[in-house]
């Protein structure tokens, strides 16, 4: 039986029909192919668009830029053009088969057999192709069957899958939790878990970014408990533990209550020990942004589970929710919480340095200790009015004034 992809709005992107027919469509020389077709079969949004071809790399950027679009040599050594058209961008790349791999590359050879540079890719469901004219799918390996069903495996011998590319341990996993149903495969899980050692000859960005992917799924809980389980995390990050893993559970279920999105650097910060130190080591060694790292170091100390959320909120704005989620508060506290701080807004401390050296204060450090002490009352005392501010800015001169005699 046929099966055709279902139509999509991203079929119909401006400019796509006519790079189609620039590259030999009519005559079957271009297919659609990996995540474009798979999500498309289980009703899912479309964002990227990779076709593959039988025509060579510099015969398709000629094709691409004579139809009038911008070419841009993406990754032309691996065969790899991208067309840039009115309405996407698409990745081109002529079939391939592998000459050789070492695990985090390979060195490929240009082929024009099909089925042959399917058998290349990960995973059943990933190698599935489609005609972009008549949109019938193209399977040479079991993927509509193990998309229907839930099952990610990969084609053929997962340990030659994992020997080609050691981050289709991480990716195993990543897909299981994404399209999974039920228990992994038995073969891949085996796989996975016995070559999970490879993963120490990665670098440090491919992991973070499967990891980071991972965790940003709606609910990767169950997952990442196996892979906890099956020692996949044990060669590269030892420092997750069966508390952190429980952590994380928590958190995704309290992200529930709270009808707050998914946050894959919030989730890590749940996974890694509660030590500010440990989380700094963390991030450096999977060389994570500045403004992850800060992130988590900062949620590596939620508050106490009766710290009240508004001086939080007033503390550290951008991350209030995510030190509440994570603290020990139980829901009551959180749905409350989450209430309260709905539509706050920050207010302005009205004192500054400045308005203590006029008072008489010498510029220097009893200036910022007076300062930092009469905003932490202020917030204490629920920000109260200027005239409270001005009374306690007095009383703190007098004060100080008084300890200089």
């Amino acid at each position: 039986m046929t099966t055709r992809l279902p139509d999509a709005p991203w079929q119909h992107r401006a400019g796509l029909a006519a790079l189609m027919s620039a590259l030999d469509g009519a005559n079957g020389a271009i297919r659609y192919v990996g995540g474009a077709v798979r999500d498309t079969l289980i009703g899912l949004d479309v964002s990227d668009i990779d076709c593959a071809t039988i025509l060579p790399p510099e015969t398709v950027a000629g094709r691409i830029r004579d139809a009038g679009f911008k070419a841009v040599p993406t990754g032309i050594a691996h065969g790899t053009v991208t067309a840039v058209l009115p309405g996407a961008t698409v990745e081109v790349t002529t079939l391939r088969r592998d000459v050789s791999t070492d695990g985090r590359r390979a060195t490929v050879a240009f082929t024009d057999d099909w089925r042959e540079d399917a058998a290349r890719r990960d995973f059943t469901i990933n190698a599935l192709f489609a005609d972009p004219l008549n949109r019938e799918v193209i399977d040479y390996f079991g993927g509509l069957d193990d998309l229907a069903a839930g099952r990610i495996r990969f084609i053929g011998d997962p340990l030659t899958r994992i020997a080609e590319d050691h981050l289709r341990i991480l990716r195993f996993f990543r897909f299981h939790a994404r399209f999974g149903r039920g228990k992994p495969d038995a073969a891949g899980l085996a796989a996975c878990a016995a070559r999970a050692n490879d993963l120490m000859g990665l670098s440090r960005e491919r992991i973070a970014d499967e990891l980071l992917k991972l965790l940003a799924l709606p609910d990767p809980r169950e997952t990442v408990a196996l892979m906890h389980a099956q020692g996949i995390f044990a060669p590269v990050l030892p420092e997750i533990e069966t508390t952190g893993i429980a952590r994380l559970a928590r958190l995704i279920g309290r992200e529930a209550i709270a009808g707050i999105a998914p946050d894959a650097a919030r989730r890590l910060a749940a996974l890694l020990p509660r030590d500010p130190v440990t989380v700094v080591q963390v991030a450096a060694r999977l060389r994570l942004s500045n403004a992850i790292r800060g992130r988590l170091e900062l949620l590596a100390s939620p508050p106490a589970a009766d710290a009240p959320p508004v001086p939080i909120a007033y503390r550290h704005p951008d991350a209030a929710i995510d030190l509440i989620l994570l603290s020990d508060s139980d829901d009551a506290a959180l749905a409350a919480a989450i209430a309260m701080l709905d539509g706050w807004q920050r207010p302005v401390f009205p004192l500054k340095g400045g308005d203590l050296v006029k008072r008489g204060l010498r510029p220097g450090p009893r200036v910022a200790a007076a300062l930092q002490s009469i905003e932490r009352n202020w917030i204490a005392a629920g920000f109260p009015s200027d005239d409270w501010v001005e009374r306690a800015a007095a009383a703190a001169v007098d004060q100080a004034l008084r300890d200089r005699q």
